[in-house]
Order: structure tokens, then sequence, then C-alpha cells
């Protein structure tokens, strides 16, 4: 197994665009470490990306924060401005294994690894957030809810790199939260995820809004209905409940040994409503 280092950005793609089979990216290795001791992959090579300043950055600007897709959840977390404007995608990564794991874990790695119940990518969805990747055909953005294709896949091409995510500037009236639903009070997957954002007008009226779902289909899901249910009313029970009746009918679960079908689809609903409920309480504040 051959082990590379690039210190820029243009290196790193430069040793992706070999295209050497069993080539693995090494961030936070969480997961890929965990892969390598139960020999369930065997890398011809792993290229580390920890050392490129790009991939390490969070920055501000007018069109909102550019998160690198190697910074640690932990330093998100920790980043005051970030956590103000959007305590629903920290409230998230903090969900991210252990203290200790979240000091290793990163931003991107938790969106490559291609899992429908990544706790961070439903918040993402809900915060309109977009992926930027690199190629040696250059850079390119999709919408967050478009990168995870299935379980373990993405929509990331040959030689291809998540460099950040685009996460948009907070306006007011704003706000967003993330829950989940876990078998165990800590460090356990999600057998449902509900991240929802929300925008109130003058008048207490929802006047834009957005449910991002994971765990309940083959990768974590925008439920577009949601939309209509929510704009134009006022998120008082009737509201919160059709918006469970639409959570519920976008879910397409499995049963697995941590929850059924059922189960997971009547706890969408419910943790689209409250995390509703938060996020609109939250946008009252502003």
């Amino acid at each position: 197994m051959k082990y590379e280092a690039p210190e820029t950005l243009q290196e790193a793609l430069g040793l992706l665009a070999q295209d050497i089979p069993g080539t693995h990216i090494l961030a936070g290795g969480t997961d890929l470490l965990v892969q390598l001791r139960s020999e369930l992959i065997e890398p011809e090579r792993i290229v580390d990306i920890k050392k490129v300043s790009e991939l390490r950055e969070i920055s501000r600007n007018d069109e909102g924060w550019l998160v690198g897709a190697a910074v640690p959840a932990a330093e998100v977390g920790e980043h005051a401005a970030f956590k103000a404007e959007w305590p629903g995608v920290v409230e998230a990564l903090e969900l991210i294994g252990s203290t200790q794991i979240q000091g290793r874990a990163t931003f991107g790695g938790n969106i490559c690894n291609g899992s429908p119940a990544a706790d961070s990518v439903p918040a993402l969805i809900a915060a309109s957030a977009r992926a930027v990747i690199a190629g040696a055909a250059g850079e390119r953005e999709i919408p967050i809810e478009d990168l995870i294709t299935g379980p373990g896949k993405t929509a990331l091409g040959t030689g291809e790199l998540l460099v950040s995510v685009k996460v948009p500037a907070v306006q007011p009236g704003t706000g967003d939260a993330y829950l989940r639903f876990i078998p165990r009070t800590e460090m356990d997957i999600a057998v449902v995820g509900a991240g929802v954002c929300v925008e109130l007008d003058g008048d207490g009226k929802i006047s834009k809004a957005r449910l991002g779902l994971g765990a309940v289909a083959e990768r974590p899901l925008l439920v577009r209905e949601a939309e209509a249910v929510l704009v134009g009313s006022k998120p008082d029970e009737a509201t919160l409940d059709r918006l469970d009746d639409v959570a519920r009918q976008a879910a397409r679960p499995i049963d697995d040994k941590r929850g059924t079908k059922e189960f997971r689809t009547k706890v969408a609903g419910v943790l689209a409503r409250r995390a509703c409920k938060i996020a609109c309480e939250r946008a009252e504040s502003r």
C-alpha cells in the first residue's frame, strides 16, 4: 500500500487524476481506518488530504460560508459565528460519534462516506447547501442533496474531490434545526434524522421552507412537498400535522436491527414537526 500526503489542492487532484484502482482518500480517517482494520478494504494507495490548506478553512463572504471538506466537525462546532447562523447544522455535526471522534471526523468525510444515515446531510439539505467539487476538468457545484446517490455511493466522478461545502448567508427571520432518533442516548447511528430550515415573514407566516430526511431511504432526501404545505401558513398544529403527513409519505425505509419500516416512517413525521417547531422559534428570535 502506498501513502501520499499532498500539500496543495492541485497536487492532490494530480494524484487522483492518475486513476489508480484501489485509491482511497484519507481525511479524518474515522471510517477508513475502521474499514482497514476490519479488512473490508485493501487499498492500493491512500491519499491523505489533511495537509491541503484549501480544504482546512472556514471562511465567510457576502454570499455565506465556505467550509473546507477536511475541517474537523469539532472545529465547525467551535466556530462561534457559524454556529450562531446555522445552529441546526452544528447540532447535526455534534451528534457524530464521541468528542474524540468529532476532533477527527471531517465535514466532508461525513458526506462522502455515502451513508443514508449521515447526520450532517439532512441539516445541510435544509440549509440549501451546495457541494464544491474539483477534478481534472475544473470545478463544479451541485446541491448537497444530489451528492449521495446510494449507500456508499456519491456523484463524485473519477479523479474528483469534494473541496468544500457552501452554506448560504442566513436571512432575517430564518431558523434551522436538526433532530434524530437513536436507540441509545449517544454515539449511535441515526434511525431517522430530520433537518428543517424556515424563513418567516413579518406576519409570522412561513415564506420559505426546506425539509431534509436521513435514514429513511437509500440516500438522504430533500422532501420538496414540505415547502408546499408550509409556505404561506403559520406554524400552528394544523400546519405541523400536514408536515408530519408529508414526511411520512416521503419515507421509504428498510427494516433492519435498528428499526422497522413502520417505526421509521412514524418517527420521520414526529421529528419533522418537532424540528420545524424549533426552527420557527429560532426564526422568530432573529
